[in-house]
């Protein structure tokens, strides 16, 4: 029960990351790639009907961590209170800046919480983990770097594979932009996650499946492949970083002794049978029913 729920928690950290990495990307680059306030509508939009959903699978990962492994959540939380207090703030500015934008007569301090709401997150979380993996402020600076670029060439390829005409070409253009950073950015990072973890070619193939997204996919306008690039990289990212946790999710602590009671554990694996696939299964459908592409607003 133990490792199931680890696998559990590690596959919802992996979801939340992977969603909200392009939902992340959209919010800081939205002013940008908008020449005007309906191109820039039209940016937001290709998140609008899913953004509050990808924040759920933070939600639950946060709650089974606390049902399943108390120590852990208490142990994580409490060493990176700040970090994770600024996260919330940035959530929250960011929602009210979504659910606001088309209700004010000047939306520019609401683009100011969208792209900050979105780069603060983005930033924090690559630093939490890889300050909990290596334990210092240089390798939290380049973790946090890497996964705001990284969320960056995510929302970039996703407005180019969601949008139509002048964003979707100056989304491809900020992909190209940005992979020429992410590249570099992502071999040092992954390289010194592969130096810590258990699963030295899990990093490297996340690496190539940057060196996938921004070269050979993007080059040749295939934005479907290219997003399942990123997704791919973030995803593996995130399985790496899983795989080292699972020796020791905080230092000088085992899984066993971060667990809850079986019988706890126990009543939690019926509740996620039960509840999961409903989930999974809503959130699906609605990505396919907003499947095609946002074109200007009329």
């Amino acid at each position: 029960m133990i490792d199931l729920w680890f696998l559990v928690i590690a596959f919802l950290w992996t979801g939340y990351f992977v969603l909200e990495g392009f939902d992340f990307g959209v919010g800081m680059l939205a002013p940008f790639v908008g020449g005007d306030d309906d191109e820039q509508r039209q940016s937001l939009q290709t998140i609008g009907p899913v953004w509050d959903g990808n924040e759920v699978w933070l939600i639950t990962a946060v709650g089974a961590m606390f049902a399943a492994f108390p120590a852990w959540y208490a142990g994580l939380l409490s060493s990176f209170y700040l970090p994770v207090v600024l996260v919330l703030a940035g959530l929250i500015v960011r929602g009210v800046g979504l659910e606001w934008r088309g209700k004010v007569a000047n939306p520019a301090w609401c683009d100011l919480g969208i792209v900050a709401g979105s780069a603060l997150p983005a930033f924090l979380w690559g630093a939490v983990f890889a300050d909990l993996l290596l334990d210092g402020v240089l390798p939290a600076l380049l973790g946090g770097t890497f996964t705001l670029a990284l969320s960056l060439l995510h929302g970039a390829v996703f407005l180019a594979l969601r949008t139509e005409g002048r964003v979707r070409r100056r989304a491809r253009v900020a992909a190209l932009a940005t992979g020429a950073v992410v590249l570099p950015l992502a071999v040092v990072a992954l390289s010194t996650l592969a130096s810590v973890s258990g699963a030295a070619t899990v990093p490297a193939l996340a690496a190539m499946a940057v060196l996938a997204a921004a070269v050979a996919l993007i080059w040749r306008r295939r934005e479907g492949w290219a997003f399942t690039a990123t997704a791919a990289a973030i995803a593996l990212t995130s399985v790496a970083v899983f795989v080292r946790l699972k020796e020791a999710p905080l230092p000088g602590l085992t899984l066993t002794e971060a667990a809850s009671a079986p019988y706890t554990l126990t009543v939690l694996t019926w509740i996620g049978l039960i509840t999961l696939p409903f989930v999974l299964a809503y959130q699906a459908w609605t990505y396919w029913v907003f499947r095609k592409r946002v074109a200007l607003p009329r």
